[in-house]
């Protein structure tokens, strides 16, 4: 019996890991870095491979100190790993494989769990999977485990901690209270404080609803746990706060983590119901599933409350501790961002599958709850049928032609062939009374991953990337004497990225012109990659087709070197820049660069 359970345990895992692989790895490397801010991260971490300088993550010449540096580390190793230039051409492969592996692992922590704790399930078999599929079918979780940023990596890491400290109070396995106490130490290291706070909530919320709290907050392990945490993720913060010092402390602990919780933050204000809203976008298209299975455990939880429940059947509730303490949390940040409800989807997922649990048997409610599933399959058919009403209505100034594009590479009609074929299966299957309907639609949700995504990821690449790589590589074709370069209008990390050029990023107004003129005098920055000739006599100068038509920057002479999509490629003379700025001065017009945050060039 027990071999058999290791059998099935393997194979169960191995057809996740499977599908975590089709979802989160395929094609990963084959786009460019997508703006603003995955090539922030993607630079600090090549810097710290090449540079050798572990510590301080940097970028553009300058500190980056808005996240800890464990995303950094992850990007770097792999772009210290040999002939990375060959087989990671963009780049694009080493900086977001942290977030698909911590996706992927924890998506097989999901399933292993509901396996080895099936939750009065008669399908030990079914349900792990279809709860991995659930968290990792996410459009929020798709988007983020293929992005270079560290929001899929504190997902993971909080995630698979958070699982840890249940499976602990659920068994009398020692190791994996100290692995959830490591997970959690990493998880402080990828986002800072936020991962502990939200950790704290989940397990105190959830002790507070056990009568026997005391037994499972001994399994923990509360001082030995913290001490392992400890060790792990504060030595960085106090290495860091030694070297820099105020700097350090003001922007990392000062703005990206009290300031952006208590204010508005880059005119990120959203209603405190924000978050109600992105739950039921993050786990569409099974959204009523979600919604059924947070009812189904609140009820089941107050029936379990008038008698002993055993802690091995808890985990629902222990989910729902998670995701309502997410939601309180970041639903009293001032600053809210659709990547903040991320560590919740795991939770959701779990939530979800205790749906189907309850729904084991066809009934009024199971047939409701994939009526209402069906219509919003059928919206978003209805939506793609129609899309000449929305079409119409992007606007996007670095990509003018993107509806165009979008009808001309057929991904229009894929979209209508798909949703259409999606919601009539949907429709057969309950015809059928399917109890495997669930499972069956995420397997063609599946699919859809090659059939839509991959073409969509395409498209944006080739008509917004392409164009700044274009122009990075003429950028260095062309450079004469170690010119300094600017970016004028639109501003784009990934020129400094795939440039690796220190890159004075400038608005197109007359303060901007001004702006650069005296920080090419003044602002001394460089690098280990490049150390330009602020003395030369003349400057690279990337600008955008409408920041061209500004009055001020058409009349500078100049010599237009090439043009790629919107991005124009200029040699301007300092001489020109230095008399046009004198003239701006004495017109009224004054500098402001001094006064702007370091973190925004």
């Amino acid at each position: 019996m027990i071999l058999l359970n290791s059998k099935k345990r393997l194979i169960t895992l191995l057809i996740v890991l499977v599908c975590g692989i089709i979802i989160f790895i395929l094609g990963l490397g084959t786009t460019g870095l997508v703006d603003e801010t995955p090539p922030l991260f993607a630079a600090a971490a090549r810097a710290m491979s090449e540079s050798g300088d572990w510590l301080t993550p940097k970028v553009n010449g300058i500190f980056r100190f808005d996240k800890p540096p464990l995303i950094y580390w992850l990007m770097g190793f792999f772009y210290s790993l040999p002939k990375n230039e060959i087989w990671d051409s963009f780049g694009t492969l080493s900086a977001r494989l942290p977030s698909a592996l911590a996706s992927l692992f924890l998506m097989l922590m999901i399933g292993d769990t509901l396996f080895c704790w099936p939750q009065k399930s008669d399908r030990q078999f079914l349900i792990p999977i279809v709860a991995s599929l659930g968290f990792a079918l996410s459009p929020l979780i798709i988007i983020w485990s293929r992005t270079a940023v560290s929001d899929a990596l504190l997902t993971g890491t909080l995630g698979i901690s958070l699982l840890l400290f249940w499976r602990r109070m659920a068994s009398e396995n020692n190791d994996e209270c100290i692995s959830a106490w490591v997970f959690l130490g990493f998880a402080i290291l990828v986002k800072g404080p936020v991962a502990f706070v939200l950790a704290l909530l989940t397990i105190t919320s959830f002790l507070i609803c056990q009568k026997n709290r005391k037994t499972l907050l001994s399994k923990i392990n509360l001082k030995k746990g913290f001490l392992i945490t400890t060790l792990i993720s504060v030595p960085w913060y106090l290495l860091e706060l030694l070297k820099e010092g105020k700097p350090f402390w003001d922007n990392f602990f000062g703005y990206h983590n009290f300031q952006r919780y208590t204010s508005v933050v880059n005119n990120h204000a959203e209603p405190f119901w924000f978050f109600l809203y992105i739950m039921i976008l993050a786990s569409l298209p099974f959204t009523p599933f979600l919604c059924h299975g947070i009812f189904k455990t609140f009820d089941d939880f107050f029936k379990s409350s008038k008698e002993s429940c055993d802690v091995t059947e808890t985990l629902y509730t222990f989910s729902l501790c998670w995701l309502t303490s997410v939601l309180i949390f970041f639903s009293l940040s001032a600053t809210k961002l659709p990547s903040y409800w991320l560590p919740a989807i795991p939770a959701a997922a779990l939530l979800t599958s205790n749906s189907l649990i309850s729904l084991k048997n066809i009934n009024k409610s199971y047939t409701y709850l994939w009526i209402f599933n069906i219509l919003i399959l059928f919206g978003f058919s209805i939506a793609f049928f129609f899309s000449n009403i929305w079409l119409s209505s992007i606007n996007d100034p670095e990509m003018p032609n993107l509806s165009l594009e979008l009808i001309s590479s057929g991904i229009i009609f894929k979209a209508k062939l798909f949703f259409s074929s999606f919601t009539l299966l949907a429709i057969i299957l309950l015809f059928l009374k399917s109890r495997n309907i669930f499972l069956y639609l995420q397997i063609f949700l599946l699919v859809g991953q090659s059939y839509l995504m991959l073409p969509i990821r395409k498209l944006a690449d080739t008509s917004r990337q392409l164009p700044l790589r274009n122009i990075s590589k003429l950028i260095l074709d062309n450079r004469e004497g170690m010119e300094t370069l600017a970016m004028i209008g639109i501003r784009k990390p990934s020129l400094h990225y795939y440039s690796r050029q220190i890159v004075f990023y400038e608005p197109n107004t007359e303060e901007g012109l001004i702006n650069l003129s005296e920080r090419l005098n003044t602002d001394r920055r460089e690098n280990y990659e490049d150390q330009p000739d602020y003395e030369y006599k003349s400057l690279l100068v990337v600008i955008d087709e409408y920041s061209t038509r500004r009055h001020q920057w058409s009349k500078i002479n100049h010599q237009k070197l090439g043009k790629f999509g919107i991005y124009n490629l200029w040699r301007i003379q300092k001489s020109d820049l230095n008399k046009y700025s004198r003239f701006l001065v004495k017109s009224g017009y004054k500098s402001d660069w001094e006064n702007r945050k370091v973190e925004k060039f």
